[in-house]
């Protein structure tokens, strides 16, 4: 899904990708056996000499942190300042591949552009973006760079804090960003019998909480953690959800159909497991609370 955020270091990074995904990953590869091989080896960039990366604006905490957005159009943080854990993921990757700091383009792209059918305006985008066979049909995916869960968030006291099963859920009325896999997760999984808020920016849903209209709302349990302890201040984490049909939900850096570069940044992403760097990474930028309960499925 998506998105703001303090998170959660709780979920392996060091899963392997779907197998769905693989077949994205094998088309038109690039040659070389490094990263930074590989990449030379690439003629398609957006832009000669430069790697141009996309994400959504606002770009939200902690995915994208340390502000700095004066004399820009970012709202909230700049990707480029390498803060966060999506930016320092983007910049470690570039890295790998032989770019340097400098040579790293941010490109606004709304989240649910990224995975639409046509020609792209970045090499890859890296927002928060779950892999999903349907999006795969239109797009291509790296590996996983983060394994996530879907969590809720509730004002404290209210009764769907009480809640420890789905069936519990049922009765509620829940939102959150449409075109997200937590929007998925609420229609397909949850299956309440009222009909969920769906809002086109996730700071809609937020205020929607806020302003008790939805009983509670479903998010990435990074953002919930962000959500419950920066902008709902007596907002609280009733519990997280079993990956859907038993599958780790994660994400994956988005590409142009076709694109060879998806091969060496999964060259990249193993690299930065190899050495530990990527999980340093998770480990700066995302928390370790692990004590959130898991809602049981019946």
């Amino acid at each position: 899904m998506r998105k703001v955020l303090i998170g959660i270091a709780a979920f392996g990074l060091l899963l392997a990708a779907c197998a769905e995904s693989s077949e994205e990953t094998s088309s038109p590869s690039a040659s070389g056996s490094t990263a930074a091989e590989c990449a030379k080896s690439v003629t398609t960039y957006v832009s000669s000499g430069v790697l141009t990366v996309g994400t959504d604006n606002p770009a939200y905490p902690p995915y994208f942190q340390g502000g700095n957005t004066a004399g820009t159009n970012w709202q909230i943080n700049n990707p480029a300042t390498g803060k966060g854990f999506e930016s320092a993921v983007a910049y470690a990757v570039a890295a790998r591949m032989g770019f340097t700091a400098d040579q790293v383009q941010w490109v606004e792209v709304p989240f649910d552009q990224s995975y639409a059918p046509g020609k792209k305006s970045f090499d890859f985008d890296i927002n928060q973006i779950s892999y999903k066979p349907i999006r795969a049909k239109a797009v291509a995916f790296s590996e996983s760079y983060y394994n996530e869960n879907q969590a809720l968030v509730a004002i404290k006291g209210a009764p769907i804090t009480q809640a420890t099963s789905l069936a519990e859920l049922k009765d509620y009325t829940l939102a959150t960003q449409i075109g997200t896999t937590s929007y998925d997760y609420i229609v397909d999984v949850i299956q309440p019998d009222k009909e969920p808020g769906a809002y086109n920016k996730l700071v809609d849903s937020i205020q929607a909480l806020k302003n008790r209209q939805v009983d509670g709302i479903v998010v990435d349990l990074p953002t919930a953690f962000y959500i419950t302890a920066v902008q709902i201040p007596d907002g609280v984490i009733v519990g997280q959800f079993p990956a859907a049909g038993g599958e780790q939900e994660y994400f994956g850096m988005v590409f142009q159909k076709g694109n060879p570069l998806v091969s060496c940044v999964n060259m990249a992403l193993e690299e930065l497991k190899s050495d530990g760097e990527l999980q340093a990474i998770q480990d700066r930028w995302l928390s370790s609370k692990v004590s959130v309960p898991v809602f049981a499925t019946s």
